[in-house]
């Protein structure tokens, strides 16, 4: 039976969460394999396995249990393996590589930010900033709504103003959270989404990062962010620096998605 790995985390890791439920209906049994001086968080892999709501909240409890004790390299939901057997031999394989990132990420969370704007405001601000447009619109206005040419012309300009201020705001939330975490990783784009930024950020600094979000909805309120998180630190896991010919095949995202 294939193998379904949740995270690595160091083989002395004091709460490696041995027994619980994990993804599957039923549930499957989390189990422990370690090889060396690590370890990793596997079950049994269920067939057919999608990432329905009740399975992404299994695999997040399992991560959330492992990390109340240390650090863990979370892998994403739908990660598995051949059978133990490759599990192991990844772990030897890649043993010097997530070493090194368990000790790069001890004390650190993730927080994915996503930004959008706020259709009524960002307009209003696009024609605040553009004189240009205000005086076409005010053209088209006292000619009774204009041409069909100036229309169209109007309708490009805004667009192309509104495509400028998402690619300005996109750099400007990343230039202003970028000092206070640890590091960034740009996320997929997604429909509806200006940026999709994960930050890796020390505990101890999470009001510090979280402040400057505050700060960026208060000072640009075009600007609507969805924050999430802390998540354990899926983007800064790293697959390592080759693929074995057979190993750990991994899933979908979960956490910042």
């Amino acid at each position: 039976m294939s193998t379904y790995v949740y995270g690595i985390a160091e083989g002395t890791h004091p709460s490696l969460p041995d027994g619980i439920d994990g993804v599957g209906e039923p549930a499957r049994p989390v189990r422990i394999l370690r090889e060396g001086e690590l370890a990793a968080i596997v079950s049994d892999a269920p067939e057919g396995l999608r990432p329905k709501r009740r399975d992404l909240l299994a695999h997040q409890n399992v991560l959330s249990e492992a990390g109340e004790g240390g650090t863990v390299l979370p892998m994403r939901f739908g990660s598995i393996a051949a059978d133990d057997d490759t599990v192991v031999s990844v772990l030897a394989e890649r043993a010097a590589h997530y070493q090194e990132r368990l000790k790069a990420l001890v004390g650190k969370v993730e927080y994915n930010v996503k930004a959008s704007h706020d259709e009524e405001a960002v307009l209003h601000r696009v024609m605040g900033e553009n004189p240009e447009i205000r005086s076409l619109t005010e053209a088209n206005r006292q000619a009774g709504g204009g041409s069909h040419e100036d229309k169209m012309r109007l309708g490009e300009m805004v667009v192309a103003a509104l495509q400028a201020r998402e690619a300005e705001d996109a750099q400007g939330l990343r230039r202003t959270l970028e000092p206070t975490a640890e590091a960034v990783s740009e996320g997929p784009e997604s429909t509806g989404w200006l940026a999709n930024l994960s930050f890796l950020v020390d505990r101890k600094s999470a009001d510090a990062f979280l402040s400057a979000v505050d700060d960026i909805r208060g000072g640009q309120p075009h600007l609507e962010l969805r924050v999430n998180g802390p998540l354990p630190p899926y983007s800064f896991v790293e697959p390592g620096p080759s693929e074995p010919a057979t190993g750990i095949s991994s899933g979908a995202r979960t956490g910042g998605e």
